[in-house]
């Protein structure tokens, strides 16, 4: 790929990004981590790589104001369109697509090429560790979702089974599970990494968010019924 062609996709990536959590240095990161990963498979083309990974969110505008839509797939017919007007072949541009339109954690479509894979895991890498976690509540944040809901009992969840979703949610859902799902080896090398980070922030995060509920209700009530049995000031 030629300094010019590298160029024009990034142009287009810079016009298209105006998310906090997923802006262009996510994006950059995640292009970084990628030709990381490549450089220990053998056979993966570099080219449809940069091409996915400095487009794949391209389609995020369009979710975020119709959550109807899935960025992913938005977001591959939009590149395949820009690559195609723009003189890339037919195959690279299809190739470019698949990866873009399967790089979702909860896409049905798992990635089919090693391209693809990179690209997943990759993004992935983003949702773990400390630097997951910032960025979830950066998204969440946006989205107005709460840190916590709380139970019926008064106590604070803990994110199993939360309505409505909480960072909490997100968290013991999709945080803490996407250990296993990495399709590389050297992605999930780097997962296993940042793994014991995000456990613990959010075990510190969820103690010290409900020790206020564990003494403050009772201290509340003890103070307000003191003063009912008083007569006015």
């Amino acid at each position: 790929m030629t300094q010019e062609v590298y160029q024009l996709l990034e142009n287009y990536m810079l016009h298209c990004m105006k998310d906090s959590a997923h802006d262009k240095e996510h994006i950059y990161r995640v292009l970084y981590t990628a030709l990381d990963i490549a450089g220990t498979e053998q056979g993966a083309d570099k080219d449809v790589l940069i091409c996915a990974c400095l487009l794949h969110d391209i389609g995020r505008r369009e979710q975020f104001e119709d959550p109807r839509l899935d960025h992913a797939a938005v977001g591959a017919e939009k590149a395949r369109r820009f690559l195609m007007e723009h003189g890339f072949g037919e195959v690279a541009a299809r190739r470019t697509a698949a990866c873009i339109r399967t790089h979702r954690f909860r896409a049905e479509q798992p990635p089919e090429s090693l391209e693809a894979k990179i690209l997943f895991d990759a993004d992935k890498l983003e949702a773990a560790g400390a630097l997951g976690a910032a960025r979830t509540l950066l998204y969440l944040g946006r989205a107005g979702q709460p840190l916590y809901s709380m139970t019926p009992q008064g106590r604070v969840a803990d994110g199993a089974g939360d309505e409505p979703p909480s960072f909490f949610h997100e968290y013991r859902y999709k945080l803490e599970g996407l250990y296993g799902r990495f399709f590389t080896r050297r992605g999930a090398q780097l997962a296993h990494l940042r793994r014991a980070a995000a456990a613990d922030f959010y075990r510190a995060l969820l103690a010290e968010v409900s020790l206020p509920y564990e003494r403050g209700p009772g201290l509340l009530r003890a103070e307000l019924d003191g003063k009912a049995a008083k007569p006015g000031p």
